[in-house]
């Protein structure tokens, strides 16, 4: 049984938006922290709805935050909790998305899912294993786990941007081109870009690399 995730939105009321963005927070954060980028992109995206969930667990670190599943290098959980944490917030996610586009009546191909670190990891994992592609994935420092198992369990295969910072300190740069290479192996359309200087964060020249990414996919 999955769990029901609490969340923000803004934008156009329910039914009335042409599109959706689904913002996946942090590991510790929650989802208010991403729902601040709908402001600067709501004028770049128009008729978007923007919705960010928060994650169904509170955090092994931050009781005032949420995580997508324990990270046992940062908590002290047990090694095999962050598998089954991610497959239980896996089928919560894959069902929140549903219901969101049945609220929104929009379709899979209306929707897209931007996440951030842990959010991306999210992102990555659930959105290629849906049936039907959402418009787009964008991914800010974050990694794709168990690439070796993508091409098997893809059932769709939207377009996914990578962006990182070259001077991370939490999820080490490489992890970009490694996601990227994965994902263009297993047949995906894979665009990346790397903001020079930044570390774990979102800078304001990948906002703008997200922003055109979104608007050449989402509904207009």
């Amino acid at each position: 049984m999955t769990r029901d995730l609490g969340f923000g939105r803004r934008g156009p009321a329910p039914g009335r938006a042409r599109s959706l963005v689904v913002f996946l927070h942090g590991y510790g954060a929650d989802g208010a922290d991403l729902l601040g980028l709908a402001e600067p992109l709501a004028p770049h995206l128009p008729g978007t709805a923007f919705i960010a969930p928060d994650a169904p667990e509170r955090s092994g670190v931050n009781p005032f935050g949420y995580q997508w599943f324990p990270i046992p290098w940062l908590d002290g959980s047990p090694a095999a909790a962050a598998e089954v944490g991610l497959l239980a917030a896996a089928a919560d996610l894959d069902a929140f998305l549903d219901a969101r586009l049945t609220d929104e009546g929009l379709v899979p191909a209306a929707m897209a899912v931007v996440g951030f670190s842990q959010g991306t990891m999210m992102a990555l994992h659930v959105a290629p294993r849906r049936p039907k592609a959402v418009a787009a994935v964008v991914g800010f420092s974050g990694r794709l786990l168990g690439p070796d198992a993508l091409a098997r369990a893809a059932r769709s295969r939207p377009p996914v941007l990578l962006v990182h910072g070259d001077a991370d300190p939490v999820v080490p740069p490489e992890s970009l081109p490694e996601a990227a290479a994965a994902l263009a192996e297993a047949g995906f359309e894979v665009a990346t870009h790397v903001s020079r200087g930044v570390g774990h964060g979102i800078a304001p020249d990948g906002l703008s690399a997200a922003v055109t990414f979104l608007r050449a996919r989402l509904p207009r």
